[in-house]
Formats: structure tokens, sequence, C-alpha cells
């Protein structure tokens, strides 16, 4: 399910981006650069991980820009009590959005059953917040994949997303298009790892992305 974009300059980029810091030493320093970065462009949110989100959701006040946290980030092997409970503080720490891991080996055990209780009960713990479900497509077979897509929309979840950023490779156009052909349009897909150019963005969006994960943004938006 292919689509066209509009997108006539590398800046109306901007509203798709996640602006994202997740590398493990980032100080305060650093997040507060991200937050003002994507203040100044119109970045869609600027996603860290569970210690920051205080912070930037006091930086974001008032700027439109969105908090966006990582859970169980990033291998996704918690128990659901864990993950419930790390949701339930990203919200009341502020963030508008979160970004779960699924248990993958629960998945490629065919446990399925086990994956959508997980989704689900992070799902109700975000409450109206967005929760987009990572994946991490480079660990997966297309059935699996597939598999994972259905479970997060059977959950309630608003968005798969295809990486954590973290694993053997990132998102790929080829992964976005199978993910969009197997949600279609009610829900959103986000795709994330190793985007790095206008290009890359672009060709995300067109396969099908409604949101990019980047720590390159500004490099996207700057052509």
């Amino acid at each position: 399910m292919a689509q066209r974009t509009a997108i006539g300059r590398p800046a109306e980029l901007a509203p798709y981006i996640d602006h994202t810091i997740l590398r493990p030493d980032a100080g305060r320093a650093d997040v507060l650069r991200w937050c003002d970065e994507a203040r100044h462009h119109g970045f869609r949110s600027v996603c860290v991980n569970p210690w920051h989100v205080p912070l930037v959701h006091e930086r974001l006040a008032g700027s439109g820009v969105l908090t966006c946290s990582v859970i169980a980030f990033p291998f996704g092997a918690t128990p659901t009590a864990a993950k419930v409970a790390e949701a339930e503080i990203v919200v009341a720490a502020g963030a508008d959005e979160v970004d779960m891991v699924i248990p993958l080996g629960a998945l490629k055990d065919g446990e399925l059953d086990v994956v959508r209780a997980d989704i689900a009960a992070v799902k109700r713990a975000c409450g109206n917040r967005v929760l987009k479900v990572i994946i991490e497509t480079c660990v997966l077979t297309d059935e699996q994949k597939v598999t994972a897509c259905r479970l997060s929309q059977e959950a309630g979840a608003d968005f798969v997303k295809t990486s954590t950023g973290s694993g053997s490779a990132g998102a790929t156009a080829e992964d976005v298009a199978l993910m969009r052909r197997t949600v279609g349009d009610g829900m959103s897909v986000k795709a994330s790892g190793g985007i790095r150019s206008t290009a890359d963005a672009i060709r995300m969006i067109e396969a099908g992305a409604s949101r990019i994960g980047a720590s390159a943004s500004i490099a996207i938006v700057s052509g």
C-alpha cells in the first residue's frame, strides 16, 4: 500500500519525526538540546528513556511538541507487570506517547496470547496516550512480522514500529510496506532505525510510514 508523499522541501518532514535520544549516557544538557532543537524545527516529539521524561515534559510545555518515552527498551524481555508499572510511571511524569518492545521470545515460541495480553496490559496503563509497539523486524520472518502487527492491532495499540535501533538492522521500506498492508488504514506505522537522510525518510513515508524515529533528525530536515 505504497503512497505518494506531498513533501516538497526537507523541512516539511519535521511533523513526521520523533526526535530521538536514547543513548544510555545522555545527560541533562544533551536532552535539553534535543528539546530545543525539536521546538525550533517543529518535530512531532522528543523520544527519551524514562529517566528523562519529567525533564522533557517540563522543557516542552506549551510548545506543541510531544513527550515520548520508550519502555522495556531495548529487549522487551521484562514481565508484563514491570512494563505496566513503567508505563504508569512515564504517563504520570508527562509522557504523551509510549513506545514498548514486545516479548520477542514469546512471539517466536508461538505464545500469541501472551504477546497480545502483554500489549493490551500496557495499553490499559497508557489510557488515552498513544501506544507504539516495537516488533524488531530484523529478528523476525515476514510471517512473524504480520503476526506481531495483527496482535498489536487486536490489543488496541495505536502504532506498530519497525525497530529499536539496537538490533542488527533497522527499518526497511519493504518491512514498512508489509506492516502497512497488514494493519490497513486503521493503525499507524512508525519507521525507526538507520534513517539518516531526507531520501531515507521520504522512502519510508512513501512505503506507508506515518511517523519516523530518528536521531539524525536535523540532517533529515536540512536535506
